[in-house]
């Protein structure tokens, strides 16, 4: 292992900050960033931590298999939601959810909170901002607001949404099992869906509104953090955060119906035209069913999984002796992959609305396009920062910055900082995936060398990078092209910064708690 020292320790960091400042200061994107970053990670790699081509070349090598194992999911669950876009399911959708009350608050809730959480469980990757913002505004939110409002809101369930991309990349990059990683987890997102809630209702309807529906809040995140911590403990993570929110969706739609009811004065929109409901719902309900089977029935579990791609690596040692161990790279099961799931959902749900005349001519190019024009770009950037992340890894330089900080930080203060570490990463790179490819390996050292629970520590740090994922500038940017605050960006992102820190401060002080509760450190 190389000396730690000062120097050492800079020129290990420093293909970390050259993403920082190429994607803040200059304005780079993630992808030539992470490919710049990528080339300098590879030079001090050679010259500085002695690390030869095989071990480069090995290294390349899991960050390729890693790259197609998370964008197997993105590609598969961008189809996802535009086949179900392009039958106009989510305008429908958003307009009965607006239909069932005019409370500013509870509308605040509903379609800013809820639906944009789901919409984060089953896609993801700045969609679900894009599409709730223009929402709001159509029921009376000015466009700051409602970016505001939807950013905010689903920042709880990015770690299992998109079919827990970002919790299977944490699962990947640190070889520990989902079963072992999630309760802590699931712990951890269960309290920021009630922080998220309740700034969402602060955001709609003031403090006024905040008081008076408070315990809906309360009641709706118990129950969506129950529910989420169920399925995540019991191998069904890719649906966590989707039933979940389904769940308070449907809580919440019972709960309005029957205090509608109970106001005679209060009338309501009348509902869209188009598909019934059980025809808007089929794509989510085909997708939990498809979902559940697999993971859930161990004989169709096991036919699905027949088929797996993977490579055999052999042991790598640098100059300095540090050795990466060999073994298979994490497999990835071409027919029960979560990305075969969401394949099969979309491909039945496009026939379906095909023969239900749901689409307009020329309708399989459009979505086609829709999904290449959202995935190529961000495909490139994860894999820039996959392989930043391989390199550092096999080269000795997370195990460093691991070690400087551990020698730094004391045990019982370390939690305070880990959520920060996830939401730094995740700010630069635009998604709680590439924050966790980054920081995981280097958390997860980190906690082993002070001693503190590993699990507790990357719980912290993916649940940092989930919140910190929604003020990313490259979601900003996103959530503000949909309403009309192109070029404006700047007067949104301070505020979402600016709320967005509050979760996080709340994550990082429960952290801090829960080490101390449950070690006494």
């Amino acid at each position: 292992m190389i000396e730690l020292t000062i120097l050492n320790w800079l020129l290990a960091l420093l293909p970390i900050l050259s993403i920082v400042i190429l994607m803040l200061a200059l304005r780079w994107g993630g992808s030539k960033a992470g490919a710049f970053s990528w080339f300098l990670a590879i030079v001090l790699s050679v010259f500085v931590f002695e690390a030869g081509f095989q071990v480069l070349a090995y290294a390349q090598i899991r960050a390729l298999m890693l790259t197609l194992d998370v964008l197997y999911i993105i590609w598969m669950a961008l189809l996802f939601f535009h086949v179900s876009n392009e039958a106009g399911v989510i305008e429908m959708i958003g307009g009965r959810l607006n239909s069932l009350t005019h409370d500013r608050t509870l509308q605040g809730l509903v379609l800013g909170w809820l639906f944009v959480s789901f919409l984060q469980g089953i896609g993801g990757f700045g969609v679900p901002v894009a599409v709730v913002a223009p929402l709001l505004i159509g029921i009376g939110f000015s466009p700051v607001q409602a970016v505001l409002i939807a950013s905010i809101g689903h920042g709880w369930a990015v770690n299992f949404g998109s079919m827990a991309t970002s919790f299977q990349t944490m699962i990947a990059v640190t070889g520990i099992p989902g079963e072992v990683l999630a309760p802590d987890s699931a712990i951890f997102l269960g309290v920021s869906s009630l922080v998220c809630g309740l700034l969402v209702a602060w955001l709609s309807g003031g403090w006024k509104g905040l008081l008076k529906h408070s315990p809906l809040v309360v009641v709706l995140a118990a129950l969506m953090s129950v529910v989420q911590y169920f399925l995540t403990t019991h191998h069904l993570w890719t649906l966590g955060a989707t039933v979940a929110s389904l769940c308070g969706l449907l809580v919440t739609v019972v709960y309005l119906q029957i205090r509608r009811r109970n106001q005679e004065n209060e009338q309501s929109n009348k509902p869209p035209e188009g598909l019934s409901l059980g025809w808007v719902a089929f794509p989510y309900i085909l997708l939990v069913g498809l979902a559940s089977c697999v993971f859930m029935i161990p004989s169709i579990n096991q036919f699905v999984n027949q088929v797996q791609l993977s490579l055999t690596l052999p042991e790598v040692v640098t100059g300095t002796g540090l050795i990466t161990p060999g073994g298979e790279t994490r497999p990835i099961s071409l027919f029960g992959h979560p990305g075969a799931i969401l394949a099969a959902a979309s491909l039945i749900s496009m026939w379906i609305y095909a023969r239900l005349d749901a689409y307009k001519s020329g309708y399989v190019s459009r979505i086609m396009k829709s999904v290449v024009t959202g995935a190529v770009t961000s495909s490139l950037g994860i894999l820039a920062m996959v392989s930043v992340a391989m390199v550092m890894s096999h080269s000795g330089m997370t195990q460093l910055l691991a070690q400087g900080l551990s020698d730094s930080i004391s045990a019982a203060y370390y939690p305070l900082v880990a959520p920060l570490i996830g939401m730094v990463g995740a700010f630069i790179t635009g998604s709680n995936n590439n924050s966790n490819v980054l920081f995981a390996v280097l958390q997860m050292q980190t906690a082993a060398m002070l001693g503190i629970p590993t699990t507790l520590i990357l719980a912290a740090q993916t649940a940092g990078g989930s919140l910190g994922s929604v003020f990313a500038p490259a979601k900003v940017i996103v959530g503000c092209s949909t309403v009309g605050l192109a070029g404006q960006e700047g007067k949104v992102l301070g505020k979402i910064i600016l709320y967005g820190m509050i979760p996080i401060i709340v994550v990082a002080i429960f952290g801090f708690v829960y080490l101390k509760i449950s070690t006494g450190i």
